[in-house]
């Protein structure tokens, strides 16, 4: 009998604690998770984080006043990490970005201690694969333990394929062509996708960021390969062939569950409960008068210095297309006059939004994004195409995806042809243009349009992502909760 009838039947769930690492990007999708988990049933949930991230966590838990929080203390006075930070937002490297989760390791007797005194007994750790150390903790406690991937499938087949065949020596002899475009490596597998060292290079970061980031990788395919299940925020529908590679050919299993950000009910979402945000009003008379929107959006991560920001105004303000932009940080200059020449027809927002609730709306037409992995879901389950920008980390190979393999996108290109390059105002106001108003726009229109339907139908009752978390569950804690079922029963047979 399979293990989530005979839960219901038994009346016991398994208790799965989930630990996102200390990053928004990396939180948000594993608070969806345990939305997901507790309206379907599936399971009880403890949500592990730090003192300075759990406000941010429990608002966005809303609604699930069944769901522990647990509070660890980050450690203070680690090499590398300035006071008081706990999130890597405010980091300012990749490099610093390896130390940070170095500090976070700092937390393992912590950890075990809260796993430990879980009550009922934790019956599987979900933790995010950049906590590596977790793997020991779980193991000291007989607990198993799942890593969490929030890169796509397509980027972590894509990196494993980068160790296998080394291209970095050849591409950088081989240079630039004779029209200065960058050499590319056609990966042997998947012959119709062809990467540049910049594609290959940039979620290294700066070159300063190299040495400790190729360690940190080193240490998370470690975790991930000897944890026992990879959860994929994706699905089959968008990323099928990278699914059944990685299932084919690495450990441990990997669930497609996603996209997470449909598994979260509206009324959790921040904000939703109070007044209506004026943006979303903004939104509202721009749908009422047939205007189609550009929202504009980078992250949480990336530091984009100002005066790229100022290319990135001059460029929305050439491109004359309505716009609403959430701008990162909240206290940057945009240009004398950018905001009051542009009143009416731009929005900046200097707060936090619900980015999902903007790309749902009726009146957005295009995301310019930086085409993180959240942010490329987002835009697939709201039917949004992208202008892509990636800047570090996974988002290279995300863009090359999005642009070249699903055609929900149009790329944005810098000046010197790297991922650190200025891109120009000219270069902004063309990338818009093309996507609001050009034949590109409208093709990748249409296919995202397509992969929506798609991602909606993953997550309804019997979809490959709903059967997925329960096949997982099945898989995972069948046998601790099985044998607690069991060890209940002779008890009670005892007595």
């Amino acid at each position: 009998m399979a293990f989530a009838s005979s839960s219901r039947e038994s009346h016991v769930l398994p208790h799965i604690a989930i630990f996102p690492f200390m990053a928004k990007g990396h939180t948000i999708p594993l608070i969806q998770l345990a939305h997901h988990l507790r309206r379907r049933r599936l399971a009880t949930v403890t949500f592990l984080t730090t003192h300075g991230n759990a406000a941010f966590v429990r608002e966005r838990l809303s609604g699930a006043d069944d769901t522990a929080v647990v509070e660890l203390a980050f450690p203070a006075g680690v090499s590398g990490i300035p006071p008081a930070v706990e999130s890597a937002e405010a980091l300012t490297s990749m490099a610093s970005l390896a130390a940070f989760a170095h500090a976070a390791s700092l937390l393992q007797p912590q950890l075990e201690a809260s796993l430990a005194a879980m009550e009922p007994p934790a019956s599987l750790l979900v933790a995010d694969a950049f906590l590596y150390w977790t793997n020991a903790s779980a193991a000291t406690l007989g607990v198993p333990k799942a890593s969490f991937l929030g890169i796509s499938a397509f980027a972590q087949v894509m990196r494993e394929l980068r160790v296998s065949h080394d291209p970095v020596p050849a591409l950088l002899h081989a240079g630039v062509d004779g029209d200065g475009n960058p050499a590319t490596f056609t990966v042997p597998e998947f012959p119709h996708i062809k990467l540049t060292l910049e594609d290959l290079m940039a979620p290294l970061g700066d070159p300063s960021s190299a040495a400790p980031m190729m360690e940190l990788h080193g240490k998370l395919a470690k975790a991930i390969e000897e944890s026992h299940g990879l959860i994929v925020n994706t699905f089959q529908g968008l990323e099928k062939p990278y699914m059944e590679f990685w299932n084919n050919h690495y450990r441990p299993r990997a669930w497609a569950v996603g996209p997470l950000c449909l598994s979260q009910p509206a009324s959790s979402s921040p904000g939703a409960a109070g007044a209506r945000p004026s943006w979303m009003e903004w939104l509202d008379e721009k749908a009422a008068a047939g205007r189609g929107v550009l929202y504009v959006a980078f992250g949480t991560l990336a530091a984009i210095p100002e005066v790229q920001l100022k290319e990135v105004a001059d460029g929305l303000e050439r491109a004359e297309v309505d716009f609403i932009w959430a701008v990162r940080p909240e206290n940057v200059h945009l240009g004398a006059g950018f905001e009051e020449r542009t009143k009416g027809r731009g929005l900046v927002v200097r707060e936090w939004v619900d980015q999902l609730g903007i790309l749902q709306h009726q009146s957005v037409r295009g995301f310019l994004s930086h085409c993180g992995w959240n942010s490329v879901l987002e835009s697939v389950a709201a039917a949004v195409p992208l202008a892509a920008w990636p800047m570090q980390a996974d988002q290279p190979l995300n863009a090359v995806f999005a642009v070249h393999e699903l055609k929900i996108a149009v790329r944005v290109h810098t000046s010197d042809r790297t991922m650190r390059g200025p891109v120009t105002s000219e270069e902004i106001s063309r990338v818009v243009r093309e996507l609001m108003l050009g034949e590109a726009g409208t093709e990748a229109a249409k296919n995202v349009a397509e992969l929506s339907v798609l991602a909606m139908e993953s997550i309804l009752a019997r979809g490959s992502s709903w059967k997925a978390v329960e096949e997982m569950i099945d898989e995972l804690c069948a046998p601790n909760m099985c044998a607690k079922v069991e060890a209940s029963k002779e008890e009670s047979r005892d007595v």
